[in-house]
Order: structure tokens, then sequence, then C-alpha cells
């Protein structure tokens, strides 16, 4: 990138109100103080007493910091082409968010049970406060948008919202209370952090006046590798051929010729190990690798899309399709944590 401003450490990044973030490569002194994540209620604070959260109230807001960059980006580079990768790290836990939003919606929801768990921060209302995070967010996409429009680039620039997870259960953000993967399962964790449909399969909406059609809606599978051939594409940039990624540009431009995978991958080496892979419309998981499961569940997604129905022993031979599939994509990684000696690594 030819500038930079946000954070370069994932530690640091999980809390919105850091010591620090990055402009380019200076560090650039944030008006906080160190509050670690896991830091709790002083012994004996009540819970229901805004008064006892009075050291989590920080000053320098992370993503308003990194909002009015990417801004200043677009003011700045408006008179030639650009391409602007805006990782905002909201609603990412922890739940942080401007009391203007906040506010808003304790009126709404009324008084709460706090959360007081070790992960991230307490918070009074953390119902309210992630609903804020997320209206918040929506502001800002709201700026970044007016702002195009502003600066008479809006027509030709392509704008693409997505998240890179299902969403998270942890630090007191209650997933089942505002139903955030519904359709998809996501009890017993089954969201961020797994490869069920509630982990993995997420929302795409692009924009392009005049070139995407309004209201159109696709449901050609893909993943964010198809992101790079799909850039190139559009502004005439050979891709090297040996990427996993397909160019998503038929399908935005509502053409009959995209290509498809022929499957996709994924694997996480946490919670106790796991394997997916989308074929059409199947979806097979291996789940507990590390405890010596190597069992492959099979899901037809076209009716069970909360993967309730195992039908392996039904439709062996795909099974084995997906077997092949499995041993062929998995590439041991050098890192040891992230082997799995079960498969052979």
């Amino acid at each position: 990138f030819d500038f930079f401003y946000g954070y370069n450490c994932q530690r640091q990044a999980h809390t919105l109100y850091p010591m620090h973030l990055w402009h380019n490569e200076e560090r650039h002194l944030l008006n906080n103080k160190n509050v670690p994540p896991g830091a709790n209620l002083v012994e004996g604070a009540d819970p229901n007493d805004p008064a006892s959260y009075a050291d989590f109230k920080l000053n320098d807001y992370a993503p308003e910091l990194m909002h009015r960059e990417a801004i200043k980006f677009l003011e700045e580079n408006k008179d030639q082409p650009f391409f602007l990768y805006y990782a905002s790290p909201l609603p990412h836990v922890p739940l942080q968010a401007p009391e203007k939003w906040v506010n808003y919606y304790r009126s709404k929801l009324g008084k709460e049970e706090p959360y007081t768990g070790k992960a991230y921060f307490p918070n009074q209302t953390p119902r309210a406060t992630y609903a804020a995070m997320i209206s918040y967010l929506d502001e800002q996409v709201g700026d970044l948008v007016d702002k195009l429009v502003e600066l008479g680039v809006y027509e030709n620039t392509i704008i693409i919202f997505t998240s890179d997870n299902g969403p998270t259960y942890a630090g007191g953000a209650d997933t089942p209370f505002f139903d955030s993967a519904k359709p998809f399962k996501t009890e017993y964790g089954w969201a961020k952090g797994f490869v069920h449909e509630g982990g993995i399969r997420v929302p795409m909406i692009a924009s392009w006046p005049g070139k995407i059609k309004t209201g159109s809606q696709s449901d050609h599978i893909s993943a964010f590798y198809d992101m790079m051939p799909t850039f190139g594409d559009l502004v005439g940039v050979s891709i090297p051929s040996n990427t996993d990624g397909i160019s998503l540009v038929p399908t935005l431009m509502g053409k009959k010729t995209q290509k498809k995978h022929d499957y996709l991958y994924w694997e996480f080496p946490a919670y106790k190990g796991q394997q997916a892979v989308r074929m059409g419309k199947w979806k097979a998981i291996r789940r507990n690798i590390y405890e010596g499961n190597l069992a492959i569940e099979l899901y037809d997604l076209e009716s069970d899309i909360q993967e309730l129905n195992n039908v392996a022993d039904q439709h062996m031979d795909i099974v084995k399709k997906i077997t092949i599939i499995l041993d062929k994509a998995h590439t041991p990684s050098h890192l040891e944590r992230f082997q799995f000696p079960q498969l052979g690594d």
C-alpha cells in the first residue's frame, strides 16, 4: 500500500482505545492509558452503577481516527484511480462504542444484565453497545459514500462491503438475542471460529452506479480470494495463474458467463481442529481432528442450511470425492501450532 493507518498488531487490536496506531511506519501515540483486555471491575464495584466503569472511559477511539484518515485519503486521491481497503475493526469486540449511539440503544432496549466476564472488558449495557457499534459503522459507510458524491467520483467507484467471518459470541456480544446469523445455526459456538455456515458464510454487497443492477442478487458461491482476480479484471491487470481465485465480474455485471469453483476449502486448527469443503450443494465437515476424529459429516445445504442432518452414510460416493479433496487441499504448516499430526503433518 502507498499509505497505511491503523493497527499492525493483532493483540493491540483487542481494544478500540489503544495507546497507539501506526501512520505508515510511524507510531502515532494516542491519548489513552493502558487498560489491557481482561481487566475487570475493581473488587466490590456495583456492575449496575455507571461509575464502576470510569476506568474504561478513554479518549481516542481508533475507529473514529481511522475513519478520518480514510476520508482524507479520498480527498487527496480524487483526481486519480485509487484503491481503498477500509478494514474497520467494528463491530469486533471488545464492546466499545460512541456514547451517542450507546444512549440511543439504551433508550430502546432498556435495562440489561451487565457483562462482567473475563474476556475483553466489562460493559454495563452489552446489547446496546453492540448495536451502537454496528450503527456507527453504518454511519461511517454513509460518510464515505457522501464524500465520494461530494468529490464527484461516486459514479465511477465500485464499493464492496462484506465481513471476514460470521458473528462473534465472545466478550459479551449476544448473538442469539440479535439473531445475528439467521438462518444458520449458531448454538454451541457455531459462529465465528467454526467452519459451519454460521461461521464462514457472510453477506456481500457490491455497488457501482450504472454497472451493477440495483437490487440484483446472486447465489454464486465465492470466497475472499476471488477479490484479487476480480479487481484485476476490472482494471485490466493480469493475475498470476497460480491464484485460487476466480473473477466475479460476470456475476457483478449480471452476465451468465460466470466460471465456478469446483470446490471451496477451509481449515482451522482452533476448537479441536476443523476442515470443511463446499462442493455444489454439498458441505462436508471434519471436526475434533486433534482428538483423532477423521470422520466426515455431510450436509445438503439446499435442504439443510443449519447442518443438522448428517447424510454421509447415504452418499458415500460424495464422501469419497470429498475425502480426496480434503487430502489434496490441505497443506502442512511450517508453524507447529497450526499443524495437524492426525493428517500426517
